[in-house]
């Protein structure tokens, strides 16, 4: 069925995980390299996303393309998520809004965590050495 909005998509790419969160009516909202010609199959999460990043609202579908991806509220079993209209207000400020990486903590995860529990987390930077 449909996913519900404010849920937190999980991406499956070729060397890392990429997260998106659900906005509703097809559309997400993440964050994208500024640079989009550059490469993605054999740089690290971490150094793909050194410098400037957008915040995007697209198609799940694009986002997506031939990749694998799955609905993972991993989080909701420690972290309380806020109200849905709650989740989406807050996503809606940022889109297109151009940010520095690390002001979101590392990676996609940070930032649609922050976005669903008002807090950044991240498994992916736990469990990775930072580059």
């Amino acid at each position: 069925g449909p996913v519900p909005p404010g849920d937190l998509i999980e991406v499956d790419r070729i060397f890392y995980k990429h997260w998106a969160l659900y906005l509703g009516n097809g559309y997400v909202i993440n964050v994208t390299p500024v640079d989009e010609g550059a490469p993605t199959l054999s740089v690290s999460t971490l150094s793909m996303f050194t410098g400037q990043a957008k915040v995007k609202k697209q198609l799940l579908k694009e986002v997506v393309g031939n990749d694998s991806w799955k609905v993972n509220n991993k989080y909701d079993r420690s972290r309380t998520p806020l109200p849905v209209e709650v989740i989406i207000q807050r996503a809606k400020l940022y889109i297109d809004m151009e940010v520095t990486y690390d002001v979101l903590g590392n990676n996609c995860e940070h930032f649609v965590t922050m976005l669903r529990y008002g807090e950044g987390v991240s498994d992916q930077v736990s469990n990775t050495e930072s580059a």
